[in-house]
């Protein structure tokens, strides 16, 4: 795949706000409806944009979800190193995203309930006895500020910060 530079300014206007119409892209990258139009279809079809999301704040609509990190010590698989564990847990419908990361642990989980127990319970009972686990730590998260770059609290009076010497 050979990006040029309207494609990756597609790319990053999308990434902020993917329901932006076709009109005002076009206007932002400076090509026609129809060459914006191919080139999303193309990176689409190349896989380079994967979905399509709404990023929504489920305590204003009234549905609060409990969200946990999960960090796991995993001995890796023979040939296959930690993909075939991430793979098992990414299939779990309560984990939202899972990464392999340096440090201490080897892969962080983000995972989703409706409530701690339920949490504890997937941890106690899915993934801690899986096989190549050896040890995990649990990180409740207590407030969402920021999203996938979109904040979720409103601040009064303008856009300065205030600073103090």
């Amino acid at each position: 795949m050979l990006m040029d530079d309207k494609d990756r300014i597609l790319l990053t206007i999308l990434e902020d706000d993917s329901n932006i119409p076709v009109r005002n892209l076009s206007e932002m990258a400076d090509l026609s409806e129809e060459e914006v139009a191919t080139r999303i279809r193309i990176l689409e079809e190349q896989g380079v944009i994967r979905k399509y999301r709404a990023v929504v704040d489920w305590e204003q609509a009234g549905e609060p979800e409990v969200a946990a990190i999960i960090e796991l010590k995993v001995s890796p698989e023979r040939d296959f190193g930690y993909d075939k564990i991430a793979e098992r847990i990414a299939r779990f419908s309560q984990v939202r995203s899972i990464r392999l990361i340096s440090g201490v642990y080897d892969l962080q989980v983000m995972v989703v309930g409706s409530n701690i127990h339920e949490i504890t319970s997937f941890v106690a009972e899915q993934i801690a006895p899986m096989d190549h686990i050896r040890e995990t730590a649990t990180i409740l998260i207590m407030k969402t500020y920021k999203e996938n770059g979109h904040t979720f609290f409103e601040r009064g009076g303008g856009d300065r910060l205030p600073i103090s010497l």
